[in-house]
């Protein structure tokens, strides 16, 4: 069951909301746990035994960690946890990908390749790994003491807001959310606001951009012209990000409805002006994951020598290629970015400074979008050949594109940029506030707003396919 979903807007978030703004206050989380397993056995049921279980055995797994005194025992401890979750991730996301590498070295050796059933994907693997790893070397830490109860462990882990595709939450931001929170009439209005406004994004823009993109990049790539391969990279590049920031919208609604604060995971990226402001706008909670999991460990900026600081940095978004899918051309996606973040470390910061807010953002846009090649076409030739057609400008047809997606990408241009205006800033600064508050006017406006765009989205879904988050498979 997806977010942008008839089935989810008209029966299950109406129902779901219903009971839980009638509930009393001690009986809202069971409710919330009772609908995120429904809605993760909707999807995945054949996996529901698996997440359930491992995430009891890790409960107290953690909680022994916790307990015990000795430092050598918590290291054990934790080793068994992390041991635990990287192990089911590894199986299930990497065995595949594992084996037919083997089996392509074999077979180029003359050897028998070996024998191996294909391994199903469970939903939202690579986000609720996430969660248990922050919760137990949070714990590990001493940033915070465990859950007490195991239901508390499983709604921190599965809440169905973010199980399927972040925000990655870390566990001492909302470890106290789980246990006791508030929810206002104000928090309920904006978080169903902010919801509304990431339907919106999925369903009016990424939706439309997406049949663009799947026309141009998923069919005989050496047969585009120079303006076809163009237009298809834009369309995606412009399509992933309302799809995944628009998914986070939806997320972070859901939760605030709740009485929950999700963090961020977008702050208009395609206005960054290097790869390495980026990343600090683009998918926020990964970079933050990465940077205090992954790359301080390794030494972070601490380290002596310099070839050393930029092979982290590289292998750290090599790494995080290799989290989005287990594909070559995601590691090259990862490898790629990578580069860019050591080159801005050797001489590109101090270029772009030179050249000007303006056409630091252009190039900066434009090697984002050369990386989306990598990330959208999963064989290396088919990518190459892609490639070869955005520089052959000979081959150019001036097609004729309908009215719809003009309109649809120029709307998304405009609120790639309407973030960094004066307006944007103050709006979003409004929904995100903490404790806001909300006058009666804006009560109103905001009311307006909701039902206009549910009602379109609404429409716009009852005439279209389903077409599920790109980060869902991840």
């Amino acid at each position: 069951m997806v977010f942008s979903s008839i089935l989810f807007l008209l029966y299950f978030l109406p129902v779901f909301l219903l009971v839980y703004v009638l509930l009393p206050k001690s009986a809202k989380n069971g409710w919330a746990l009772i609908v995120s397993i429904l809605f993760y056995a909707w999807g995945a049921p054949n996996f529901l035994y698996v997440v359930l279980g491992t995430s009891l055995l890790d409960f107290y797994l953690v909680n022994a960690l916790y307990k015990t005194t000795n430092q050598r025992n918590k290291k054990i401890w934790l080793s068994i946890s992390l041991s635990l979750n990287l192990g089911l991730l590894a199986y299930f996301k990497y065995a595949n990908f594992f084996i037919e590498n083997v089996n392509s070295v074999l077979a180029s050796i003359g050897i028998n390749q070996l024998a191996w059933t294909q391994v199903a994907l469970p939903i939202g693997i690579s986000f609720f790994t996430f969660q248990t790893l922050t919760y137990a070397i949070e714990v590990y830490r001493n940033e915070h003491p465990p859950f007490d109860r195991p239901t508390h462990y499983l709604l921190y882990k599965l809440i169905f807001p973010h199980a399927i595709a972040g925000p990655i939450i870390r566990f001492k931001s909302v470890a106290a959310q789980v246990v006791d929170r508030k929810e206002t009439p104000d928090d309920r209005l904006l978080g169903l606001f902010r919801f509304a406004i990431g339907l919106a994004k999925k369903v009016l823009i990424a939706n439309v951009l997406a049949k663009q993109a799947d026309l141009y990049m998923g069919g005989e790539l050496s047969a585009l012209s120079f303006d076809e391969a163009w237009l298809g990279i834009l369309a995606y590049t412009f399509q992933i990000y309302f799809d995944f920031s628009g998914y986070s919208d939806m997320a972070i609604g859901l939760a605030r409805m709740m009485g929950f604060r999700f963090p961020e995971n977008f702050d208009s990226p395609y206005t960054a002006q290097s790869i390495t402001e980026f990343w600090r706008r683009w998918h926020i909670t990964l970079g933050a994951f990465m940077r205090d999991f992954l790359y301080i460990p390794l030494g972070g900026n601490r380290v002596r020598q310099k070839w050393r600081l930029y092979f982290n940095l590289w292998l750290v978004f090599l790494i995080s290629g290799l989290w989005h899918g287990a594909s070559w051309n995601f590691v090259l996606w990862g490898a790629f970015h990578g580069i860019f973040l050591i080159l801005d470390r050797l001489f590109l910061l101090k270029l772009l400074e030179r050249i000007g807010k303006v056409p630091a953002a252009f190039f900066t846009f434009f090697i984002v979008a050369m990386a989306w090649v990598l990330f959208r076409i999963e064989n290396w030739n088919d990518a190459l050949n892609f490639y070869k057609q955005l520089i052959d400008y000979k081959d150019f047809k001036f097609i004729e594109s309908n009215n719809s997606f003009i309109f649809i990408f120029l709307i998304a241009i405009f609120f790639s940029l309407f973030g960094r205006s004066k307006i944007g800033s103050k709006a979003a600064a409004f929904l995100i506030a903490q404790n806001p508050v909300v006058s009666l006017s804006n009560a109103v406006l905001i009311t307006l707003s909701i039902i206009l765009l549910l009602f379109f989205s609404i429409v716009f879904l009852s005439a279209s396919d389903l077409n599920p988050f790109i980060y869902y498979r991840f």
